[in-house]
């Protein structure tokens, strides 16, 4: 394969972010341009609100946004989540649900040159069961895989997973090089951030703190598509110079709503700046929810957390932190899931008196003004900061004080997922596309795993929703497996591991010229194949 050339420093990289045509468009749009043909060239600025430690999610799925800029999955989905090709040209499922056959693309070629074979997809598919937070529920039942031919892959199963074949996206099971990866460790190996892929766009630099770069493949398997020179993503950690560099056309596109939600209404009265709804139908907006440790010595008191349940106000932290951009939800299953979703109140409703009640009750009764007892709360980024300020002001109301400690994802995911130095981890968890592979994670008490983030960090174990879980995730009846999740959010509410708060709404916001990179369900976790500035 041949190598781009360009020799990129963080110089050209100021030089590049300083004369994009873009910025020339402030102010200029024309309904002309929202229709504009797909073009080859130019420079693509994406924002990120916070900076993963990886930049492939094979087994970290923090990086979910940006993995598909190099590494692909097998499959990918229209806005109805119906399966179309990627990496797999054909596929075919057996009538029992047992037997899955993929027909390969042949003439794929990784960006290393080596040829793209059925190996890599037992590899990828084969450690993401083990080690993929999500794919260990998600592939439980694969007892096998097998390649009758170099571009032929049968996954065998011993009992059925109704929702397996929505699962094989860039962004949930990323499809990587076996010849890369060896026998080393997944966790830790620099393929996950400096990956090889076989996507359109070839990774060439990250600048920890500040960008990283991607370059067109000139190899990539879609002629209709790779039409950027460039993709550059930004990390830019405080929210207001957000807002700034989308008013100042200095980025182009991000997603998940990525400005303080008391900027959208400004933004979007700016002529250049678009607000994208779609493309979030594969992976939709994330639960807002504060997971407790249950290994901590206050935590593990039921009453505890009954009390903080008590202390908070949903209804409130929807109109005071997210001006209305959130819907109050006592489930971990968000309201976008209407069949799933169960919409019951809490059953520890908004009291603070119950709340100090329970807390005397505990054994921590208060005495004058000081705090009962003190613990920390773990979150990232300054776009999480209004949320643990509403709780820490919420809880101190029954006499709980809330230490706030914010930090960098990666030092987050080793405090609460290695090192469980934590009392409460305010978290935004997918759900994704159904709840088995989005929410069981966070509830299946096999699903504990010291190391591998975003999975059962609470260190819950409940015997019956482990079998709930368990019967949902092979039932292939529908109103089975809503039932069976209806009895799980009753326990969990009740229970208490954790305490959802909201689901806030999410929208793609980009400037009138960067189009096509909301194409699919996938929306911005997607390729960006099809992704082009206009003219």
């Amino acid at each position: 394969m041949t190598k781009p050339t360009t020799h990129l420093t963080r110089r050209s990289v100021v030089a590049a972010l300083s004369t994009l045509p873009a910025a020339g468009l402030a102010g200029r749009a024309s309904p002309a341009a929202a229709q504009a043909a797909p073009r080859k060239g130019g420079t693509m600025i994406m924002v990120m609100q916070s900076e993963p430690p990886a930049l492939l999610s094979f087994v970290n799925s923090s990086s979910i946004a940006l993995t598909g800029r190099t590494t692909e999955g097998l499959l990918q989905y229209d806005d109805n989540l119906k399966p179309l090709p990627s990496l797999a040209t054909a596929w075919e499922v057996s009538p029992d649900g047992l037997t899955y056959t993929f027909q390969l693309r042949q003439g794929v070629k990784w960006h290393d040159g080596k040829d793209f074979t059925a190996e890599d997809v037992i590899f990828s598919i084969q450690t993401v069961k083990r080690l993929h937070p999500r794919g260990r529920s998600t592939f439980q039942f694969v007892s096998s895989i097998e390649a009758p031919t170099p571009h032929t892959v049968v996954l065998k199963l011993s009992k059925p997973t109704p929702f397996l074949l929505t699962a094989l996206a860039a962004m949930e099971t990323a499809i990587v090089p076996k010849h890369v990866y060896g026998d080393a460790d997944p966790l830790s190996h620099p393929n996950n951030t400096a990956p090889i892929g076989t996507g359109p766009y070839v990774f060439k630099e990250w600048v920890r703190g500040s960008h990283a770069i991607w370059e067109r493949n000139p190899d990539y398997w879609d002629k209709d598509g790779a039409y950027l020179d460039r993709l550059i993503v930004r990390f830019i950690l405080d929210p207001a110079a957000r807002t700034i560099a989308f008013e100042t056309s200095s980025v182009h596109v991000g997603y998940r709503t990525p400005v303080p939600h008391r900027d959208v209404e400004r933004l979007k009265a700016l002529p250049h700046i678009r607000f994208e709804p779609k493309g979030y139908a594969y992976d939709p907006p994330n639960i807002i929810i504060a997971e407790f440790n249950l290994d901590n010595p206050y935590l593990k008191n039921l009453k505890v957390r009954q009390a903080i349940a008590h202390c908070v106000d949903r209804a409130a932290l929807c109109r005071i932190v997210f001006f209305g951009n959130a819907l109050p939800s006592a489930s971990p299953v968000v309201p976008y899931h209407k069949d799933f979703h169960d919409a019951r109140p809490s059953p520890y409703p908004f009291n603070v008196n119950a709340a100090q009640k329970l807390l005397d009750e505990a054994g921590y009764p208060r005495r004058g003004n000081a705090m009962r007892f003190t613990i920390n709360i773990d979150y990232t980024g300054e776009d999480q900061r209004p949320v643990a300020e509403f709780l820490r002001s919420s809880l101190a109301r029954a006499g709980i004080g809330l230490d706030l400690r914010s930090q960098d994802m990666g030092t987050l995911v080793r405090r609460v997922y290695t090192d469980r130095d934590f009392g409460v981890h305010l978290a935004s968890i997918s759900n994704l596309f159904d709840p088995n592979v989005g929410v069981q994670r966070l509830y299946w008490s096999k699903n504990y795993l010291r190391g591998v983030p975003f999975s059962n960090g609470t260190h819950y174990s409940n015997a019956e929703v482990d079998a709930l879980l368990e019967q949902a995730s092979i039932e292939p009846d529908k109103d089975k497996r809503i039932t069976a999740w209806m009895r799980v959010q009753e326990i969990v509410k009740t229970e208490l591991p954790n305490l959802p708060l909201a689901m806030a709404t999410w929208q793609t916001i980009h400037h009138v010229a960067a189009q096509g990179h909301t194409v699919n369900a996938e929306g911005f976790e997607g390729t960006f194949s099809k992704a082009f500035m206009a003219e």
